[in-house]
Parts: structure tokens; C-alpha cells; sequence
């Protein structure tokens, strides 16, 4: 019996040996997948583990290659890709979507290339008047403001009036009233002029002279003499979405007069649950659509993807008369960049990181 015990004893240490020794590479390995996961950079373990997106635009319109000179080619291009570098940067250092999208407005906003801060158009009074608005898609929050004509860059203080001021849209004298008790410097009209602007206004003046007039000259107006809008939206590494849209309106509009931009759910809408989106085009007609809402609204209730909503969306703004485009994500990470016009500048970042921009059809 003592015997035995004995053997069984030893049976036990010898079976005990081998799990330990079978299970040490295991834990070896374990330690070795942990200290090379510690050494990777923070922001290549986010590429490989989040979801990051960016898209953004400059408007859209009547854009013909042939109309276009090779330098405003190169420089709308690179106007573009500042602006996704902006955005972009911020979210691969682990930034949200809200800081992207206000940062890539903003280059644009700069970028007198673009109908938005420093390259706003002109009222019929010679003025220029901005509108731009921002949306939190986690918190539904959102920020607007209109008729601005002191403000370097509206986008931010689109973000101030969302975050500080308890309401979501401030327009005219009172938002910029509320810029100067914030600390935002207001900069003088002249900041604004741009020649090629001022010349499109007297442009637009001529041919409505002419068309009331005896004579019939006629005047070639394009979209770019018009209008135009910028915008952007993104999504971060927490599954955040934003939306941001910026514009110097219509050329020769009538002073006070608003647009869709910073009409939260027609130029600017953002919901985690769906999408972001960013509108360009007639706003009039956009405003009548409730665009931007509604692409999320047929995600949410109808069960449609991203590009087909934002199709349908589109489709119904042409049947009421209404050309433009828009940019959206959703909280995938998909992307679309619709539009029914003959172009729109336009870039986003793919998912190796490669930024992609584009202008004609």
C-alpha cells in the first residue's frame, strides 16, 4: 500500500511538471503580444483598432474643367488638402470629431478660394454677411450663427454659441456682441474684399439691369459667381460624429437674408445613431427639404444605407428645382459625396490614410 501511494506521489509531480512546462510558452507568449501592442505609437494602434473618417467640400456648382485655369485648379486643391491635413491630424492623435470639423472649416474659412470667411461673397448693399452652424452627434447639441460681418471665422463662434451661450442660433449684431464679451476679435469689412468677389456682384448687377433694360446683352453667370459653401464631417475614435458648415451665401442676396447652413437639419445635421452631414447648394431649396435631417431620418426609420438616403434626399431637392450636393459619414465609418451638378470640391480620407481630392465629375 505504502508502496503504492508512493508511485501515485510521484505520478502527480511528473503530470504537474508538464502542464507547467506546456503552459509557460503560452503565458511567454501572452507577455510578448502585450509588450508589442505597448510599442506600437498611439496613433497607428488607433488606426488599426478605430474606425477615424473625414470628408469635406468647398461647394458645388456649374465646374467645368475647361473653365478652369491650371493654377485655381492647383490652388483649390491644395486649399482642399490643408484642410483634410487639419481635421485629420486631430483625429489620428485621438481628437474628436468636433475639433476636426471646426479645424478643417476653418482652413477653408482662411482660404479666400472658397465662398466662406475671407472669400465670402457680396449682398446687393456691397456687404459681405456669413452664416455657419455646428452639431455634436453624441449630445444632439448644436450651434449656429447668421449674418455676421466682423467674424474672422464663424464656424468657432458657431461652437461658442453651442457650448456657451444656452441657445442654439444667434445671428446679425448680437452674436457678434456675444464674440466680443468671449474674446473673439472682430476684424474690420475690408478683411473680406476679394476682387474676383466684388467683380462677380457687379456682375450680377449687370445682368439684372439687362434683363429689366432694352438691351439684351447677355451675361455669363456662373455658379461660382453665385455661390458657394463649405463644410465638413467627421468621425473619431470613440464612434463620435460632427457636422460643420460655413458660407458667405448667395451673390447680390439681399442683406438679412439666411441660408440652409446654419439651419440645423437642412445644411447641417449630426446624430451618433446615423450620420453627419454637410449640404451645398440652393439653400432656399435645401432649407424647404429639411436635406440634412433627412438623410439620418430615412437611415433611422426606413432603414436605408448612407448612400442611398442621401441619394433620395438629393433627388427630392432636384424635383422642387434645386442643384447642389452634400458630404456625409455614418458612425461605420461609410462615406458618400452626392451631388447633381457638374462638380464640387470635395476631398475625404480613405482607409489607409491617403487623402483624396476631387473637383469635376
Amino acid at each position: 500500500m505504502a508502496a503504492q501511494m508512493k508511485l501515485l506521489s510521484i505520478l502527480n509531480c511528473v503530470f504537474s511538471m508538464a502542464l507547467f512546462s506546456a503552459g509557460a510558452p503560452l503565458l511567454a507568449g501572452e507577455e510578448q503580444t502585450r509588450s508589442s501592442n505597448e510599442a506600437q505609437p498611439v496613433d497607428q494602434q488607433t488606426m488599426q483598432n478605430q474606425k477615424l473618417g473625414l470628408v469635406i467640400h468647398g461647394g458645388a456648382g456649374t465646374i467645368e474643367r475647361s473653365k478652369i485655369t491650371p493654377e485655381k485648379d492647383r490652388d483649390y486643391r491644395a486649399g482642399l488638402e490643408r484642410a483634410l491635413a487639419a481635421g485629420y491630424e486631430i483625429l489620428k492623435r485621438g481628437g474628436s470629431s468636433l475639433d476636426a470639423t471646426e479645424a478643417a472649416v476653418r482652413v477653408l474659412e482662411d482660404d479666400s478660394h472658397f465662398n466662406a470667411g475671407r472669400g465670402s461673397v457680396f449682398t446687393s448693399a456691397g456687404t459681405n454677411e456669413m452664416d455657419a452652424a455646428i452639431m455634436d452627434g453624441k449630445t444632439l447639441a448644436a450651434g449656429a450663427v447668421a449674418g455676421l460681418k466682423h467674424i474672422k471665422n464663424p464656424i468657432s463662434l458657431a461652437r461658442l454659441v453651442m457650448e456657451k451661450s444656452g441657445h442654439v442660433m444667434i445671428d446679425g449684431e448680437g452674436a457678434e456682441s456675444f464674440a466680443k464679451e468671449n474674446g473673439i476679435e472682430l476684424v474690420d469689412q475690408k478683411y473680406f474684399f476679394t476682387q474676383e468677389r466684388w467683380d462677380a456682384l457687379q456682375k450680377m448687377k449687370a445682368a439684372e439691369k439687362a434683363r429689366t433694360g432694352r438691351a439684351a446683352k447677355a451675361f455669363h453667370i456662373t455658379d461660382q459667381d453665385r455661390h458657394g459653401t463649405v463644410g465638413a464631417v467627421a468621425l473619431d475614435k470613440n464612434g463620435n460624429v460632427a457636422a460643420a458648415t460655413s458660407t458667405g451665401g448667395t451673390t447680390n442676396k439681399r442683406p438679412g437674408r439666411v441660408g440652409d447652413t446654419p439651419v440645423i437639419g437642412a445644411g447641417t445635421y449630426a446624430n451618433n445613431a446615423t450620420c453627419a452631414v454637410s449640404a451645398t447648394g440652393d439653400g432656399e431649396l435645401f432649407i424647404r427639404a429639411t436635406a440634412a435631417r433627412d438623410v439620418s431620418a430615412l437611415m433611422e426609420y426606413r432603414g436605408l444605407s448612407l448612400k442611398d438616403a442621401a441619394q433620395a434626399v438629393l433627388d427630392k431637392v432636384a424635383k422642387l428645382g434645386g442643384s447642389g450636393g452634400l458630404v456625409a459619414i455614418d458612425h461605420d465609418g461609410n462615406i458618400t459625396l452626392p451631388f447633381n451638378t457638374s462638380g464640387m470640391y470635395r476631398g475625404y480620407v480613405d482607409p489607409n490614410g491617403k487623402f483624396v481630392v476631387e473637383i469635376y465629375k
